[in-house]
């Protein structure tokens, strides 16, 4: 059996000793069978394919390699292209610089410094005109702000106004009266104007005296002597002395009484009782015809108001402002300003620094350094700036109007001057050739500065500049 399996193995390649020599290897041991050389060919058909696989990704190699080196050869000679492009381009712009150069007659220095002053200029003109919006815009909410402010303040106080000047009339029961006045060769008018300090005006006036003086405390005196004289009939020196330290104790307790109730009026506490005296001094006396007492419970109210609004203290608003004017009672007394003097009176009787501070700059005889001091000022304008609260003289009227038209008319460009509405407003007319949009503008707030800083007025003055551009042409 072994034997011819052998012979088996010889006798099929008898045609190729050269294939049988070479893969003496795979040759089929007996008992192999065909399995064997079914499993050889898939090898050999395996390896094939892989042989061709290589040769194949060995061909795109080379030519990925080709393509790669013809761009790399292209790419070298558009970056020559590209430079002498460059240098081409350097070469026409220098050129045509010195062409424009040439032509202008301008240097490149020269060139930019124009055009940054251009650019500079117009970044200026849109400065200046978002300037004005913003500065419009912030106008009108402060307006609307202040004005909803004040209203409240305005709508929760009902003062009552009364104007009074420096004299007083007192009616006598008969002609007869006015003889026992004078007194024998005029010795009883003069020792009431001697001990009163006030004059007596006896003229023509059927059955009535008057009694003139600028001091509202002597005035009252002499009222309340004379008419207590006048009710006893005994009109003589001694009788007159008599009758003069009675009117003067009632005045004393008059004004001390007047002191406490604006002191409540007013919502206020604690006051030194000096000071509540010399406040009620304050009932006796004007100005600009309004009672200065009623002048400073009428402000202490809005003030309190406009500091709840603000939210800051309203304890330390309505005092100062209450306060404010109490210089007026002795400034004639002391030298110095009637701020000035209430400030040293207040921190004498033991009134806060605050208080004393908004006393003393509610004319700006100092700067204002805290919202309670211009709190005092707001008051203190709104109540002398509202409708019938006060009354000037007619010359110090026109004066005043002439004084703010000689104000706002100082700046170039102005025409004409215009005082309006009592003095409310000021109306300044410019050329428009020679003031723009933009000046116009700084005029109004010049003026306004110097109003401001020039003349005294109570409330706020408008200055409004008008610029009216008219064209005129002919037709032949």
């Amino acid at each position: 059996m072994e034997r011819r399996g052998r012979r088996k193995i010889g006798r099929e390649h008898p045609a190729n000793p050269r294939l049988s020599a070479a893969r003496p290897i795979e040759s089929v041991e007996p008992g192999g069978g065909e399995g064997d050389a079914a499993d050889l060919r898939a090898r050999r058909e395996e390896i094939a394919r892989l042989q061709e696989r290589a040769l194949h990704d060995a061909e795109s190699a080379r030519l990925k390699l080709a393509e790669i080196e013809r761009r790399e050869r292209a790419l070298a000679d558009r970056e020559r292209n590209l430079d002498g492009q460059a240098e081409e381009l350097k070469r026409q712009k220098q050129v045509q610089r010195k062409e424009l150069e040439r032509l202008t007659g301008l240097t490149v220095a020269q060139a930019k410094q124009m055009l940054i002053a251009d650019v500079e200029h117009d970044a200026r003109r849109q400065a200046g005109r978002a300037l004005l919006e913003i500065e419009a815009e912030t106008k009108r909410d402060a307006d609307r702000r202040a004005r909803n402010i004040l209203s409240i303040a305005m709508g929760r106080l009902a003062g009552s106004h009364a104007s009074e000047t420096t004299t007083r009339l007192i009616e006598l029961p008969s002609e007869e009266m006015k003889g026992r006045i004078i007194g024998r060769e005029g010795r009883n008018i003069r020792a009431i104007e001697s001990i009163t300090g006030v004059d007596l005006i006896i003229d023509e006036t059927p059955n009535a005296v008057v009694v003139s003086s600028f001091d509202g405390v002597r005035r009252e005196t002499a009222r309340l002597m004379l008419e207590r004289l006048i009710a006893d009939g005994r009109i003589q020196p001694a009788t007159i002395e008599e009758a003069y330290a009675k009117a003067k104790a009632e005045v004393e307790e008059t004004t001390a009484a007047e002191g406490e109730r604006a002191e409540l009026e007013a919502g206020v506490h604690g006051i030194d009782p000096e000071l509540l005296e010399v406040l009620g001094r304050l009932r006796f006396r004007t100005s600009y015809g309004q009672n200065v007492l009623d002048h400073l419970v009428e402000s202490a109210k809005i003030a309190g108001s406009i500091a709840a609004e603000l939210g800051v203290s309203v304890e330390t608003a309505r005092r100062a402002t209450l306060l404010h004017d109490i210089g007026k009672a002795v400034s004639h007394e002391v030298e110095g300003s009637h701020a000035q003097v209430g400030a040293s009176m207040a921190r004498r009787k033991g009134e806060s620094e605050a208080v004393a501070h908004a006393i003393e700059a509610h004319h700006n005889e100092v700067p204002p350094k805290t919202v309670e001091a211009v709190i005092v000022q707001i008051a203190d304008a709104v109540s002398g700036a509202r409708p019938g609260a006060r009354g000037e003289a007619l010359e110090h009227y026109v004066t005043r109007l002439r004084d703010l038209e000689e104000v706002a008319g100082r700046h170039p460009g102005v025409e004409k001057v215009y005082a309006v509405r009592a003095g409310r407003e000021v109306r300044i007319a410019v050329d428009p050739g020679a003031v723009d949009d933009e000046e116009a503008a700084v005029i109004a707030r010049r003026a306004a500065k110097a109003i401001e800083k020039e003349l005294d007025y109570p409330g706020r003055i408008k200055v409004t500049v008008v610029r009216e551009s008219r064209s005129t042409a002919f037709a032949e």
